[in-house]
């Protein structure tokens, strides 16, 4: 499975904010453009246990500092879901609930600081879309949120991936506001997009949430091919695609949505381009054990 997106800096980050060095972490961060780079290495800060111990005494000795309060937000985030757990909501306890949502009101306040301090930044917005969402703030304050967000940069992939969970009927969208939202993103990008795989994502997304053969004929569906070719000529199929970082994310969801459609040629033009490399996402929705196993045995299924 692919790890770390290949970036060798991610587990370097990782080991400095396992160690409180604030002064490493801050160097490697702000090294990076603020994009979906910089993103990565801030998840990667905010998913390692031990922050919430360190970065609140950062955040009080630099009052008038942006980047403490964006990873203390993102960590509040990730320790948050770290209560919740990823089970079905009627099997987490109150007390889990109660936790989680005092984590992610704590992460919402260090954010909007955040924002204030470096107005011109994406990041406290990426993150203020992923709190609004389990906050339950409503489609409308998180709209406000994404175009906060885009007006900052406006093909953000991290960005669009999560305000594409915001418009899902399981969070209170639709399925039609979801697949508009995917392709008026992905065509409005220019040629060689990653938010090509925002198109592939929903059609996962729909298949999913149907019933057993309710799934296989909306998957199977001339509309749905010709949504995912749409989608697939203007993102990997362009010769300006870039299939490193998010690239082998949006390759994969491709492969799984072709190869659900039984559209042979395109299920192994896209195993092709991932060049075996397996990301989590989405296979780990044909099983969760072992997604690499569901992407050997679907790019088997194809005659790749």
């Amino acid at each position: 499975m692919v790890k770390d997106y290949d970036d060798p800096e991610l587990p370097v980050v990782r080991e400095a904010a396992a160690a409180a060095d604030w002064d490493l972490v801050q160097q490697m961060v702000l090294g990076r453009a603020e994009n979906d780079g910089r993103s990565r290495l801030i998840w990667a800060v905010a998913d390692t246990a031990g922050v919430e111990r360190w970065i609140p005494k950062i955040i009080e000795a630099e009052p008038e500092a942006a980047l403490p309060r964006v990873v203390g937000g993102f960590r509040q985030i990730s320790w948050g879901w770290e209560a919740r757990t990823s089970a079905r909501a009627k099997d987490v306890s109150r007390k889990q609930f109660e936790i989680f949502h005092a984590r992610l009101r704590t992460g919402e306040e260090w954010l909007f600081e955040a924002a204030e301090r470096e107005p011109d930044w994406v990041a406290p917005w990426h993150g203020l879309l992923t709190t609004g969402r389990a906050l339950q703030v409503g489609q409308t304050v998180a709209h406000r949120r994404f175009e906060a967000a885009t007006r900052r940069d406006p093909h953000h992939f991290g960005v669009h991936t999560s305000h594409l969970q915001q418009v899902c009927e399981k969070w209170g969208g639709s399925h039609e506001a979801m697949h508009e939202f995917a392709r008026t993103a992905a065509l409005k990008a220019p040629a060689g997009t990653w938010l090509g795989g925002l198109v592939a994502d929903a059609h996962i997304e729909q298949w999913l949430h149907l019933e057993r053969g309710a799934d296989n004929a909306y998957i199977m569906s001339p509309e749905v091919m010709a949504s995912l070719n749409e989608a697939a000529d203007h993102s990997y199929r362009h010769p300006d695609f870039d299939p490193e970082g998010p690239g082998v994310d949006v390759l994969n969801s491709f492969a799984m949505a072709f190869s659900l459609t039984e559209s042979l040629e395109e299920a192994r033009e896209a195993f092709a381009a991932t060049e075996g490399r397996v990301t989590e996402s989405p296979w780990y929705y044909m099983d969760g054990d072992d997604p690499v196993g569901a992407y050997k045995r679907m790019r088997s299924a194809v005659g790749r």
